[in-house]
């Protein structure tokens, strides 16, 4: 029997020791994850209904507390134990608060058992499918973004003590930490969502935490079709690119989809190919069987230790991949993965944020030099050209709605400038009442040159496709 177990059985005993008494129960003062003190409790003039909910749940939490070793919850992974504590925690409000109707009682359990096992006031709204952003401004203002647009909800954290736990607890499961030292942090839900958390002295309004969604369902191709990210014509010829193991870079701004969009392409990649990849924070979900997958680390206390992208993107190149798959570039891990893209690895795909297909390219040049690298600018626009066969720009439009603005073929250089081609785009044609953007998507009229590449890897696309027409209106 495990510690948890023998501490269930013991509180159930401590709290029942004689079926015919009245149940008495007192115990030593403690601090449990709800912030509240564990003292001595008894069933007398605790049973009226006036009680403040938050009170309530706090004495029944710190009857927990008392007896089991909750630095063990942590590593629950069985469904009969967490229904072994909700009986526990049942039978505590029935003994703290017999008045509480049923409605009232299943919902002061469910918030006890998401403060004991989950992440507090937030797990209702990682329960939603429908919200794709958690914002919290300190403990008393989170919004959510639904549908595209920002919203405010009435869930609240208790103070900054209980936000800044609930922090802690998100960032020790992924082996980083965040303190007065270390006031920024990056991490990862279960899930694959994104988390940045702020604390003070750098947040001046409390603690915020930023969680970006990923659902443990990833979007398919079929769900961006349906919400007319693109068409089926865009969806081709990416299809078709990656499948030729072309070189792709996903341009756009923050939160316009670019990794949903990244791990959506990744699905087109056969099943028998080896595939690394290398994040700052793992969140893509590839669905092949071959992948092995990297994560940046930040330095630790004495500022030793760190591994950053660039030194995973050299150690990849020794790991035999047949595709390299990169996160995001930020710095002097650009070189590196154009190198690589250049010398065997094609088919290696990336994200930058850029926004549009030419700030994407003038971008990668800035990246280049930020690790003071001394290249002419010609050799890296050279190094660039060479690599890069393909550039998709995603953008965020007014009123929420994401969209592939523009699927660019990057050509050659011609002296000094990269030439490109822009295959497909997506016209914006104005706002309609509710503030949503809406247009069309188009077909330049341009035949790309890879073409021909592209049939010699065996992938044939319908002749007329590439025929100047509109292609499909919002």
């Amino acid at each position: 029997m495990s510690r948890l177990q023998q501490g269930l059985s013991k509180l159930n005993s401590a709290n029942n020791p004689n079926p015919g008494a009245p149940n008495t129960t007192s115990g030593a003062t403690g601090r449990g994850p709800l912030g509240g003190n564990s003292a001595s409790i008894s069933n007398a003039g605790v049973s009226g209904g006036g009680r403040n909910n938050d009170e309530l749940k706090r004495q029944i939490h710190s009857k927990l507390v008392e007896r089991l070793d909750f630095s063990r919850v942590k590593d629950l992974g069985s469904d009969a134990l967490r229904r072994d504590i909700r009986r526990v925690i049942e039978h505590l409000c029935d003994t703290e608060n017999p008045l509480l109707n049923r409605l009232e009682r299943e919902r002061l359990i469910e918030e006890i058992l998401d403060e004991t096992l989950g992440l507090g006031p937030l797990e209702p709204l990682l329960k939603d499918p429908t919200i794709s952003d958690i914002l919290v401004n300190g403990p008393k203002n989170i919004y959510i973004e639904r549908r595209g647009k920002l919203e405010k909800c009435d869930v609240t954290f208790r103070d900054n003590d209980h936000l800044m736990q609930i922090i802690d607890r998100i960032v020790s499961k992924v082996g980083r930490r965040v303190d007065e030292t270390n006031p920024l942090v990056d991490a990862r839900l279960p899930d694959g969502s994104r988390v940045n958390a702020v604390i003070p002295p750098i947040a001046l309004d409390g603690a915020s935490l930023s969680i970006r969604r990923f659902g443990s369902n990833p979007l398919k191709l079929e769900d961006l079709l349906n919400y007319k990210a693109f068409t089926p014509e865009m969806a081709m010829l990416m299809e078709g690119a990656i499948k030729a193991r072309m070189n792709i870079v996903i341009s756009g701004g923050t939160g316009c989809g670019k990794t949903t969009l990244l791990n959506t392409l990744s699905s087109f990649i056969p099943h028998d190919e080896r595939i690394v990849t290398i994040e700052d924070a793992a969140e893509l979900q590839l669905q092949q069987d071959h992948v092995v997958r990297l994560e940046t680390r930040p330095p630790n206390i004495e500022g030793k230790g760190a591994i950053m992208c660039r030194d995973l993107v050299r150690n990849a190149l020794r790991m035999r991949p047949e595709r390299i798959i990169i996160g995001e570039c930020r710095g002097g891990e650009t070189l590196d993965m154009l190198q690589a893209m250049n010398t065997g690895h094609s088919g290696s795909m990336t994200t930058l944020h850029a926004n549009t297909v030419r700030d994407a390219m003038s971008r990668m040049e800035t990246m280049i030099m930020m690790n003071g690298f001394d290249l002419p600018i010609k050799a890296m626009r050279q190094q660039i050209a060479s690599a890069v066969d393909l550039v998709v720009q995603a953008n965020r439009l007014q009123g929420g709605p994401r969209k592939i603005t523009s699927i660019t073929e990057v050509m050659n250089m011609e002296q000094d400038i990269i030439i490109m081609q822009e295959v497909f785009r997506y016209k914006q044609l104005g706002v309609d009442q509710n503030g949503r953007a809406f247009g069309q998507f188009e077909a330049t009229g341009v035949r790309p040159s890879f073409v021909q590449r592209l049939e010699a890897k065996g992938v044939k696309l319908p002749s007329n496709m590439f025929a100047e027409r509109v292609l499909l209106r919002d």
